[in-house]
């Protein structure tokens, strides 16, 4: 595999040996370790976009606001000949998702509006004048021009009157009642981050890109979904839904579908026997590339880029022989190639693949998410007419950046932090790889060492385990692992089986037997960080969350080595996890092949509760108070145990918070340092 990587840097910083970042004749100042408080100083940069001439790019800058406790997000423009940055629309907060219009005169985005709403944005950039052109009932998403630039296409939802049963009693004028009963009839009423769903379905919808009515373009039982690529002609918009009459039974069979702008006709394009997704038409609009994989009924696919003629004829995969995963399909404007986001080994790249077949060519790689506490995988790119690319980049040290990337050479364009950097000492990740004790298979881990560090001393380490499972780590900002960092422990992090990033096999290894082999995996990385010296094996501990959280109470049901543990929004009993959780539609058929009533002695054997009667460590338990996705009852659930059993155990519950406890940045470092006292509390030695 050919591979680029992202190069010099321009503005404030340079690339120093390694690759790693450093800021380029920064003043001499006094520099201190990665604070609590510095999450509210955390800047961030996303979804670039370049204008249709390739001279200008807009993006997201999203900034913490301590007074606010969240991030406001903003557009600003570069201009890519000077470097000049200039803020857009200033006067609209929560401004995201921005879109070109095809003569470049305009952006159209999404922001509040004045009742708070989300609404649709136009804005001039060359006079900086900006309209509401919407008043929609509910929020939009998928925005997308029409090719002349006239329209603009989006998803929302088209509201229902609730389900009910019973004849109600009639309140007397001026009486104060309860909240009237809740009708539920579907499958598909809450989803973690949301909540319980308002009744309706999504569909696509048009308006006037000079503002006016909307127009709805779809409508029935289902749900639609972004992103929406029109046709070059203007005549019909590509989508993917699922509108299988048992779709709430199979929700992860979609398909792509187009709907005629003008006659409102719906007619299937794909085949949909797996999850269809990201449909996007060539420039010449004679093909659509996708994104699709087979269904096997399986914990994990990898999910492929194909194409497909423009009556849905013609089918192809265009990466038949890659074992890896991609993601945010892009044509190149000639329409011989298509550029898509991947994976490797816990690093995010792009990929160029020619669609009359060739080798899969990386042109360019170090891409990051928009995450900040933890150091998960992710990317965001955009390519210009003339090839170039616009990419999010970063590593350990330095949350995301706009960088463009022109024939293998890069120029980082953005320095958002360097300010908060220059005063800074952070951890970098040095990646190792170590042997599984299993079967010897490598694993991949990162190593972050205490500021200052000292190598004639020995350290607390701190195991941090990602969740997914299918998921995977990189060397990635995370506040949470600089915040341990910073408190005096190495920490280490590691991609176990089950992971994605290393090929289908590695990762459906853990196939109908998670938690299993993992917790070899995780333990050989222990054993190696250990072997490589500095590390008191007498000082461990161990954390993580979600699927962390499942391994972090399997592996304190399995051995006694760590002095204390924090088991963070766990699942510890299969049954009830796959009944209350947000995707029980599907995840009980795929992850386990039968459900807990056919099979509950499988469920109970690779439940972490089934072994809480083995726990001797010390044991946090934190949970999101409104957690869908792993929910509160699971973390009480072993709480409850863990006191019934006299093991020293305290529970955390995170007000308001969903799955991800970190949104809102108090919460982000309440956590860290909840985490950082426990582990405190049961050590023998003080940290320095």
């Amino acid at each position: 595999m050919k591979r680029r990587i992202l190069g010099a840097a321009i503005a404030a910083l340079c690339l120093a040996g390694g690759g790693r970042l450093v800021a380029a004749e920064a003043p001499m100042v006094a520099k201190v370790p990665f604070q609590p408080s510095d999450v509210f100083r955390l800047n961030q940069a996303g979804t670039p976009r370049f204008s249709p001439d390739g001279k200008t790019l807009v993006y997201v800058r999203t900034t913490q606001d301590i007074m606010i406790d969240d991030g406001r997000r903003a557009l600003w423009l570069i201009d890519l000949a000077t470097g000049d940055q200039t803020p857009l629309a200033s006067d609209v907060d929560g401004a995201d998702a921005p879109r070109w219009s095809p003569d470049g005169s305009r952006i159209a985005f999404v922001g509040k509006g004045r009742d708070g709403s989300r609404q649709i944005f136009v804005v001039w950039p060359a006079t900086g004048r900006v309209a509401q052109i919407s008043t929609l009932a509910q929020a939009p998403t998928a925005l997308s021009w029409s090719p002349d630039g006239r329209t603009l296409a989006f998803v929302r939802l088209e509201a229902a009157a609730p389900a009910t049963l019973g004849v109600p009693l009639e309140k007397p004028e001026g009486a104060k009642w309860a909240d009237p009963i809740k009708v539920i009839t579907g499958m598909d009423y809450r989803a973690d981050g949301l909540g319980y769903r308002l009744p309706g379905r999504k569909h696509l919808f048009v308006m006037s890109a000079d503002g006016g009515e909307e127009r709805q373009l779809t409508s029935g039982p289902f749900e639609d979904s972004g992103p929406l690529s029109w046709s070059p002609d203007g005549g019909d918009i590509l989508f993917t839904s699922h509108r299988r009459p048992d779709w709430e039974h199979d929700p992860l069979r979609s398909r792509v579908y187009r709907v005629s702008v003008s006659t409102r006709a719906v007619s299937p394009l794909s085949a949909g026997e797996g999850p269809d997704a990201d449909p996007v038409y060539a420039p010449d609009g004679r093909h659509v590339a996708f994104l699709t994989h087979p269904d096997r009924r399986r914990g994990y696919e990898n999910t492929h880029v194909w194409i497909m003629d423009r009556d849905g004829g013609g089918l192809r995969d265009l990466t038949p022989g890659s074992d890896r995963s991609f993601q945010a399909p892009v044509w190149s404007s000639d329409g011989q190639a298509i550029l898509a986001g991947f994976v490797d080994h816990g690093v995010s790249q792009v990929g160029r693949i020619a669609v009359a077949g060739g080798a899969l060519e990386t042109v360019a790689s170090g891409l990051v998410g928009d995450g900040l506490d933890l150091p998960y995988t992710g990317s965001s790119f955009d390519v210009a007419r003339n090839g170039t690319l616009a990419v999010t980049a970063g590593d350990a040290e330095h949350p995301a950046d706009i960088a463009v990337v022109r024939k293998g050479t890069a120029r980082r364009l953005t320095d958002l932090n360097g300010g908060l950097l220059a005063s800074r000492t952070l951890s970098p990740a040095e990646r190792i790889t170590v042997p599984s004790t299993h079967d010897g298979k490598p694993v991949d881990g990162w190593i972050l060492r205490p500021p200052n560090f000292d190598p004639r001393r020995k350290y607390p380490l701190i195991l941090e385990i990602h969740g997914g499972p299918y998921a995977d780590y990189g060397p990635a900002f995370s506040s949470d692992d600089q915040l341990y960092a910073a408190a005096g422990y190495v920490v280490v992090y590691a991609n176990p089986r089950g992971s994605t990033s290393y090929g289908a096999a590695f990762a459906n290894e853990i196939e109908h037997a998670y938690p299993g082999h993992d917790y070899d995996d995780l333990m050989s990385v222990v054993d190696g960080v250990i072997a490589r010296g500095n590390v008191d094996p007498g000082r461990l501990f161990v954390t993580g969350g979600s699927g962390g959280g499942v391994l972090s109470a399997w592996i304190v049901g399995k051995t006694q080595r760590f002095r204390a543990a924090a088991v963070q929004k766990p699942v510890v009993n299969w049954s009830s996890e796959i009944l209350t959780n947000d995707l029980f539609a599907w995840m009980g058929n795929y992850w386990f092949g039968k459900y807990p009533w056919e099979d509950p002695a499988s469920y109970w054997a690779l439940s972490p509760l089934s072994l809480v009667d083995k726990v001797k460590t010390p044991t946090l338990v934190v949970v999101g108070e409104h957690d869908l996705r792993t929910p509160p009852a699971e973390a009480e659930q072993y709480y409850n145990a863990l006191q019934l059993l006299g093991v020293p155990s305290e529970l955390v519950r995170v007000p308001g918070a969903f799955h991800d406890m970190a949104a809102r940045p108090s919460h982000s470092a309440a956590k860290s340092l909840a985490i950082l006292a426990w582990f405190a509390r049961y050590d023998t030695e003080v940290l320095k």
